[in-house]
């Protein structure tokens, strides 16, 4: 059978679309082909905002995201780690909603990560009681590539499925009642990665909505070598 030069280029054109709908949507690779691309849902923002390891201070101090609080409602809520395991030398999952911030941009102890050499791991965030959410806010400061965040930030006002919890990278989750709100990436497009990043969810009505459980799905920044996995610094929830 012959083929003329615009069936060959249909056939490519094809095939491209194929392969970049399967990265995309194959499950375990969602993040990893469009480094800086963050996406909310439909009716809630995503704003991010990297602070460069120079102009990074202790303060945490951004020009178009809210700052570290002191307290949210976050800080009354229940962390725990449901998937993955944490780093040997760093904070605990539960320093995270406190006002516990490094002091520079290498400081393990004063930050939450996932075990070196992992894939990354859950964190389930149990608010205690259904909130009226306004704002989700993420904070991470690292000299390097474990300065960036990657993950997708899931909410119910159900009572989890604790089995479906424990498989990271399952994409159960939606079948189980779970809202996807956000998948975050702030990976820089060139350049060094190091410094501080802050991400700030919200939506234009003023209310994310109304939820006990927050999931994060968070995934590991680079793979050429054991110490991908992001410093965590604070993780606030602003009730409205």
């Amino acid at each position: 059978m012959a083929f003329t030069k615009k069936k060959i280029a249909v056939v490519v054109v094809a095939s491209l679309a194929v392969l970049v709908l399967a990265l995309v949507w194959l499950p375990g690779h969602w993040g990893a082909i469009f480094p800086g691309h963050s996406q909310a849902a439909p009716d809630l923002k995503v704003v991010v905002e990297r602070i460069a390891n120079g102009d990074a201070t202790a303060d945490f101090k951004f020009k178009t995201i809210p700052g570290p609080a002191r307290t949210s409602a976050a800080t009354f809520a229940t962390f725990s780690v449901v998937a993955g395991g944490q780093g040997v030398n760093g904070a605990r999952v539960e320093k995270l909603p406190h006002f516990l911030l490094p002091d520079s941009p290498d400081a393990p102890g004063a930050n939450f990560f996932f075990r070196d050499g992992s894939d990354g791991g859950r964190i389930l965030v149990d608010l205690n009681r259904t909130v009226g959410i306004q704002q989700i806010n993420t904070y991470s400061w690292h000299k390097s590539d474990r300065g960036p965040q990657l993950y997708k930030l899931y909410a119910s006002d159900g009572a989890p499925d604790g089995t479906s919890l424990e498989s990271h990278g399952s994409s159960d989750l939606l079948a189980a009642g779970w809202k996807l709100l956000a998948t975050v990436d702030t990976r820089p497009k060139s350049g060094e990665p190091g410094g501080q990043y802050g991400v700030s969810i919200t939506s234009p009505s003023g209310l994310i909505g109304n939820y006990r459980y927050l999931l994060f799905e968070c995934q590991r920044t680079e793979e050429k070598d054991l110490w991908g996995n992001t410093f965590y610094s604070q993780i606030d929830v602003i009730a409205k």
